[in-house]
């Protein structure tokens, strides 16, 4: 479909993600409820909504029943926005014999006065400006003012006919502060969306929407992750996966590491996702970072985004093993991101991943680490579900993704916080182990689907040059656990520190 056929169909909301989420935008000449609670954002999105045509020069309306014109442009001015001509702004307010207390005293209810004063100044308004977008804000008030059900219904079939035979398309704004289970709105009205709010126990509040209904029209279903920021609503419409496929050639990348390519198989095949467990300290994010390593060298992008490392220590432990990420990201050739999970939701997360992929062409995405992830999660359930449409997303765009799992333990029996093991590619194992009076460092790869891989265990340093990695441990039982037995008859072939 052609972009003057789309604008010409549908009204664009002006919201990054939303339209993506409604397939185009909104069908013109219809009405459409937005609601959610106070300070879920339907004021936001509202403005936008105009805001975005009048940028294409049609006349738009912002009739208020609850806010004031000057606290509505100093909320536009929030965002760095200037309400021009095309924007009007109108307040309902009761006439003033109405306010009167000595002329409230007639046989009708004020309510009947007030209902009926409030349609012909609402339509009065509407035949001055005639626009082509209208907003009214809110409902709750009319829903008062009608007090009945029956009523309010025949007051919004009312508001929908005589806009419909006007090509106009209407944005009511609902807060949900008087009878919130009344759903009279949602029968009448051609689409639904939905404002959450959620309050987590720690962090900031995240916010979803989700549109309940759209007739005759396909949506993305389900709930979307926004945020509301210095500039407006920003909507990150969930990722499905089986949406974006490319086409690449499945070649080998390596890690310049002889040993650990060996123990891979020769290494990482192009399009794939790489698990790396292990307890903390191992190494998991040296091995991780490594792959950067040898992607930038060979001219590729990549990408890192970390939850648990500062910045500015990862960058100097990393610089005196030869790798200097700042260099990296200076050059253009490494995407890094810090990441705070308190203040991240998942859509937002995996919105950042894509756009690495996307724009920066990252082929090679690093998560440090899952742990991280998981704590912007409220759901372990949810978590897998989204790790899985990242992983399959990126996998299918022919990107290399690692992810780093830190597991509760030093030896022994140790649990990860969240088993995505069968959703990897490749899954790398670490384990400290305890061997000649000495704690030492074990790597094996212990699943591989595109191709065979070393079965042994071999024992890798951090030294001053990064990694390195011995001979297979052949000698040794019971590495793993972390409490070997040595069963060779010769010496052991471990690492001397030199080595390392």
């Amino acid at each position: 479909m052609h972009a003057n056929t789309v604008t010409q169909q549908y009204a664009r909301t002006g919201v990054s993600g939303l339209d993506d989420i409604l397939v185009g935008g909104l069908s013109r000449g219809n009405v459409f409820l937005l609601e959610g609670s106070p300070g879920t954002g339907k004021t936001t999105i509202a403005l936008s909504f105009l805001m975005a045509g009048a940028d294409l020069g049609e006349p738009c309306l912002y009739i208020t029943l609850s806010e004031t014109a000057p606290e509505l442009r100093k909320g536009a001015a929030s965002h760095g926005w200037h309400l021009g001509d095309e924007i009007s702004i109108f307040e309902v307010s009761p006439s003033e014999n109405l306010l009167d207390p000595d002329q409230q005293q007639t046989l009708l209810y004020s309510s009947d006065l007030e209902l009926g004063e409030t349609t012909r100044l609402i339509l009065g308004e509407f035949e001055r400006v005639k626009p082509k977008r209208v907003v009214i804000d809110s409902l709750s008030e009319i829903r008062l003012l009608a007090q009945s059900s029956l009523r309010y219904r025949r007051q919004i079939l009312a508001f929908k006919h005589y806009f419909a035979g006007r090509d106009a398309t209407v944005l009511l704004l609902d807060d949900l502060t008087s009878e919130a289970a009344d759903k009279t709105v949602h029968s009448v009205a051609h689409g639904v969306i939905k404002l959450e709010e959620l309050s987590p126990q720690y962090g900031a509040e995240r916010r979803r929407l989700k549109v309940l209904k759209y007739r005759g029209q396909q949506f993305r279903g389900g709930y979307h992750d926004f945020a509301i920021r210095h500039g407006g609503v920003s909507v990150f419409p969930r990722l499905v996966a089986s949406e974006h496929r490319t086409s690449f050639a499945r070649t080998q990348m390596t890690s310049d590491v002889t040993e650990l390519d060996a123990l891979l198989g020769g290494g990482i095949e192009q399009g794939s996702s790489t698990l790396i467990l292990g307890p903390a300290g191992t190494g998991k994010s040296l091995f991780a970072i490594q792959f950067i390593s040898s992607a930038v060298r060979r001219g590729e992008k990549a990408a890192l985004f970390v939850f648990d490392e500062e910045l500015g220590l990862l960058f100097d432990r990393l610089r005196i093993m030869g790798i200097d990420l700042e260099a990296m990201r200076d050059a253009g050739s490494l995407h890094i991101e810090q990441l705070d999970a308190a203040e991240l939701s998942p859509g937002e997360f995996a919105h950042r991943v894509r756009a690495s992929v996307d724009t920066a062409r990252a082929k090679t995405v690093v998560i440090d680490s899952l742990n991280g992830y998981q704590a912007a999660m409220p759901e372990e359930n949810a978590l897998v579900l989204h790790v899985h449409e990242l992983l399959q997303y990126l996998n299918r765009q022919g990107a290399n993704t690692f992810l780093t799992v830190a597991q509760h333990g030093l030896v022994g029996d140790m649990k990860a916080p969240v088993d995505v093991t069968y959703l990897a590619d490749t899954v790398i194992l670490l384990r400290y182990f305890e061997a000649l009076g000495r704690v030492r460092r074990a790597v094996s790869v212990i699943k591989k689907r595109t191709g065979a891989h070393e079965e042994s265990i071999r024992e890798f340093r951090i030294g001053a040059t990064g990694l390195v990695l011995g001979a297979p441990l052949e000698d040794f039982q019971g590495v793993l656990r972390g409490v070997p037995t040595f069963v060779g008859n010769s010496a052991a072939p471990l690492l001397t520190p030199k080595e390392g």
